[in-house]
This record gives C-alpha cells, structure tokens and sequence, in this order.
C-alpha cells in the first residue's frame, strides 16, 4: 500500500515562502540584469558609431579595432555638415534621454560611474549646441590647418590595412578643408566672422605648413615619416619592398594633387572672408557671448562653478603666489645674483632620457605604480615647419590597447634645456600626461571596464593633472640640484615654481575679463603693464591668444586648482589616513572626469 504524503501547514507556508522569495529573487536579477544589458548595449553602440565615424579618432584610440567588435569600417576624415549638427542633436537628446531612463542603483559600480560622466557629458554638449557659430576649427594658435599635419606624421602603421587607411584619409584632406570652409562662411553670414588678422595668420599658415618646393625636394615631413614608417613594415616583414615602393608612389602623388591644392584652396577661400570690421575681441562682444562662455568652461574646465567663484578662486591664488614669491625674494637675495651671475652651474641632466628616469624615480614613493610591465618613452623634436605653430610640448595620447610604445615632442624653438626642459618632462611624461595616460589605460583593460569611457574628453582633468604634477617637479628639481651642491639653484627653482603659477593665473584672469567680462585691449594692456609687460608687441600677442584660445589658460590652471581643492577635502575627510599616495590613487581610478563628479565620488568614498 503506497502511502501519500501530506504536507502539515507549517511546511506548506514554508514551501509557499521559498517559492515566492525565489519568485522575487528571479524578479529582482532580471529588473538588475535588464538595466545591465540595456546599458551596455546602449554604449556598445555609441562607442562602436563615434569611432567608424571618425578614423583618426579610431586610430588614436584603439590599436585593434576588431579587438573591441568594430570589424568593418570605411575610412573618413569627419567634416562639418550643416545637417550632421542637427542630426547630432537629435541623437544626443536620444541618447540622454535613454541614460536618464536607466536606474544607476541598478548598474554595476562602473557603470553607474560612466552612465553619470556620460549623462553630464551630454547634457554639456546639449547645452553648446545652442551656440552653432562660436567655435573656431581653424584657430591661428591650434587649428586643423596645423593639427592635422601632426596627426598624420604620427599615424602609427602596424599593418598594412593602416597604410591603406591613412592613404584613404589623404585623399580626402581636399573635402575635409573645404568643409571648414563653408563652417567659415556660415559663421561670416551669422555675424560671427573670423578676425581679418587671424584670417590672415591662417592663411599664412596655409602656405607654409605644406609647400611645393618642399614636395619637390623630398624633405617634407609627410613624406619623410611616410617612408620611415614603411621601412618599418618591411623590416618586420609585413610589407615587401616593392609594396612598399607602390605606396609610396600613391603618397606622393596625394601630397601633390591634393594636399597641397587643398592648403590653397583654403587660404584663397579665406581670402574672400576678409572684413575690416571684423576685429579681434573676446566672446563677451558677440551675442550670447557670455552665456556661450560660461558653458565653454564647463566643457573646457570639467569645473561646475559659477563665474564669481572663479573669479574669487584666481584673485585669492594671485594673492597667495605673489605673496611668495616676495617672501623668497627678500629672504633670499642670492637668487638675484645668481640670475645676474654668468657662470651659473649647469643643471645636473642635459638629457631627455636622463631626466624623464630621474622623475620616475622620484616619484615612486606617492603615485601608484603603472600596472603590467615596462613602457618605452620615444622623445622627438617638432618639425621645423611646424614649430612657429605648435606648444613647447606634447604627449601623443596613446591608444587604448597599446601603450608599450609612447611619444613625446619637443619644440625646441620654444623649450630650453635645463629645468625647463625638466618640469616639461615632468607635464608630459612622468608623472604627467604620458604617466596618467599608461595607468588609465591598463587599468581600464585589466579590469574590463567599458571603452565607451575613452569618448569622453575631459581637458581640465587631463591638464590640471599635468600642471599639478609638474608644480612637484620643482620640487623634485629643487631636491636634484641640493644633491649636486647647487643651493641657490635650488632655492631659485622654487621661486620659478611661484612665478609661472603667478603667470598661469594672471592669464586666467585675463580669460575671464576678455571672454566675460568684455575687457579691450587697453584694457588689457593696462594690466599687463602693472606687471611689467609693457612691449606692445608681447601685449597683443598675449592678448590675441587669449582671444584665439577661451578657456584654455582656465582649462589649465582652473583644473590645477580644482585638483588642489579636491586634495584639501580628502585631507579633511580622510583625517590621519591621508597621505599623497591614496590620493593620488583616487584621481588616477576615478579619473578622468569632471570635478563635480569627483567631489561628489570622494564624499561618497569618504564616509567612515
């Protein structure tokens, strides 16, 4: 006789209670995993549509494409297209509109982190959209007529499909150029045109960056590192000579037939653009100006303060730095006469290598070591050609998956040697760009994060990084000098230390009167004299810079005191445990980001 067992109500409850706990268990993973999914398939697509839409920046930013899902792609050099700006707008409200439906405490860590620097990031672009004619893409002090150049001289080829790529991208240098131009002339007909004398700097530059006689010659820097690079690949045996020899025929005859009659083209439609009405100024004399300006240094800064609290920020800096600098000065009169000695010692290093591994090892004891092996550091000189156009220096930014190999430029014209020639060192290698570039990157891959973080540009970060740590490089040339018996040299480190901030921030503020506050050039120039910069030429070149590049003082210095605020909060917040090394560790993790979203990260981070 079988017997049926019965279940008493206890057990029944019991049963019925478990099958509901699992039933809202399963529920809670699949609301979990399906804000998960949606996010990643949201950003997967984001980042898979901005890099096929731009090869340069693919390039740049991934060594292997196919690595990251984006197999098939034609090569573009991304324009301006009236309607792309309006479709991009489209896109952006989408695309924000799906990010703010998602709930963060429903994502990972990580991804609530990205989907909150994605959603800020948007919404400032949102924001700039509204002003369609206030940038300026052919820029005298850094436009695509002289960043372009660079770009190409150090596109990598690691395969035969990148000569290809890169040859694609010659071609089309013509249709790129000329894009810009109608940018140009939609600008003039808004009523925002370019300056006549920046239209005419420009067009200088057009005919110097590239020349026929240059081309002629062979000694062009596009073709020269052109056939460097492929003599690479025929080394390692992905090229045969004669492959090669077939490329370099086709680079030659694109230098020629397009690159050239592309320089000119543009000059000659910039010619036609000339006003003489249209005369230097800063944002706050166009319409709009100052609304436009104050979100440009969100977008530029990553800073979310308001106007009055940069101003009060710079003044309060300016005070401090001037104050030491006359502190040092009247402590230590040697530093005079050592600058009015012509027998001053050397600096201890004349050698880039010398001093990037000097650096390096001075700064082991508070930055967090680069994580998985060793990365080869390659120093190189700006192109002759280039160096009227280009900053004393800069790091080319590693892709994403390959950061073994990196590279720095000099521009010798504007850097010296000696302990300028260090702390630049320090800005763009170790512990600057290069440093924080290497650290994110490797972190990122080896903890598998989401690349849709590499489409976010965050220039304050990026530079308030590089002028903080190169602000401890004075000190670590200061302790340098000391080793080698040079006291006075050390001591006069320091005070270069102060007097370059004192320089950064007194440009800052002049950012903020000629942008926002609509300061003239009298103006200005009154200024400066109380300074003792009274030669009228440096005066206008101070001034039309400023005038050429919003924000970029600011994205500098701003976000160099951003980052000093962000260090007193940890030290209030963190008490005894403080100590440079974690800090650094929190910027180097959560970075790079604005700094609204830091601050709001360490106070989370920082609770007990």
């Amino acid at each position: 006789m079988n017997k049926k067992s019965r279940l008493s109500n206890k057990q029944l409850l019991f049963a019925l209670g478990f099958v509901l706990a699992f039933l809202a268990l399963t529920l809670f993973l699949f609301t979990y995993k399906r804000d998960e999914k949606r996010f990643t398939s949201l950003t997967t697509r984001l980042f898979t549509q901005e890099m096929a839409a731009n090869t340069l920046n693919l390039h740049y930013t991934l060594a292997n494409p196919g690595d990251f899902g984006i197999h098939d792609y034609t090569p573009v050099l991304s324009g301006y297209a009236p309607e792309s700006a309006v479709g991009g707008r489209a896109a952006t409200e989408n695309m924000l509109a799906a990010l703010k439906a998602l709930r963060g405490e429903k994502l990972s860590e990580s991804d609530a982190w990205l989907q909150k620097l994605l959603t800020r990031s948007l919404d400032n672009s949102l924001a700039l959209s509204r002003f369609p004619y206030y940038d300026d893409p052919l820029s005298p002090s850094s436009g695509a007529q002289t960043q372009l150049p660079i770009l190409l001289a150090e596109y990598a080829f690691r395969g035969r499909r990148d000569v290809e790529d890169y040859l694609a991208l010659l071609d089309q240098v013509d249709e790129y150029f000329a894009s810009l131009l109608v940018y140009e002339q939609e600008k003039a007909a808004a009523g925002l045109p370019l300056p006549t004398a920046f239209l005419q700097a420009v067009r200088e530059q057009c005919d110097t960056v590239v020349t026929k006689e240059a081309l002629e010659a062979g000694v062009h820097f596009l073709q020269t590192t052109f056939q460097e690079r492929l003599e690479d690949l025929v080394r390692s045996g992905l090229l045969s000579a004669q492959e090669a020899g077939h490329y370099t025929a086709q680079n030659e005859r694109l230098l020629k037939t397009v690159v050239l009659p592309a320089y000119g083209a543009l000059g000659d439609g910039l010619l036609l653009l000339e006003n003489r009405d249209a005369l230097p100024a800063g944002l706050a004399a166009l319409p709009d100006g100052k609304a436009y300006y104050e979100q440009l240094v969100i977008s530029q800064t990553g800073s979310y303060r308001s106007m009055e609290e940069i101003r009060e920020l710079l003044a309060q800096r300016f005070s401090a730095e001037y104050e030491a600098v006359k502190k040092l000065a009247a402590q230590h009169p040697e530093i005079a006469r050592y600058y009015a000695g012509q027998d001053s010692p050397a600096f201890p290093y004349r050698e880039a290598s010398q001093m990037l591994l000097d650096l390096k090892t001075r700064m082991a004891a508070d930055f967090p070591p680069v994580p998985e092996g060793a990365v080869d550091i390659h120093v190189k000189a700006v192109s002759d050609s280039l160096a009227d156009y280009c900053a004393p220096a800069f790091y080319l930014t590693a892709p994403l998956d390959d950061t073994d190999s990196n590279t720095i430029y000099i521009n010798r014209k504007k850097t010296p040697d000696g302990l300028e020639l260090y702390t630049t060192l320090a800005h763009e290698g170790y512990p600057g760009h290069l440093y924080q570039t290497v650290y994110h990157n490797r972190t990122l891959l080896s903890r598998g994060e989401n690349p849709a973080r590499e489409l976010l540009w965050y220039g304050g970060y990026q530079e308030g990084w590089a002028l903080y740590v190169e602000f401890l490089s004075y000190r670590y040339a200061a302790d340098l000098l000391r080793e080698h018996g040079q006291e006075t040299a050390a001591l006069a480190a320091g005070l270069e230390s102060h007097n370059r901030s004192l320089q950064l921030c007194l440009y800052s503020v002049l950012d903020v009167l000629i942008h926002y506050e609509n300061a003239s050039y009298s103006q200005v120039a009154k200024v400066l004299s109380g300074f003792g910069i009274t030669d009228s030429s440096s005066v206008k070149a101070i001034y039309n810079y400023i005038i050429q590049s919003p924000c970029n003082y600011l994205k500098y210095y701003l976000g160099y005191l951003e980052i000093l605020s962000l260090q007193e909060r940890a030290k209030s917040l963190w008490g005894e445990e403080y100590t440079d090394y974690r800090f650094h560790a929190f910027c180097l993790d959560w970075g790079p980001a604005d700094f609204l979203s830091l601050t709001e990260k360490l106070e989370e981070t920082g609770r007990p």
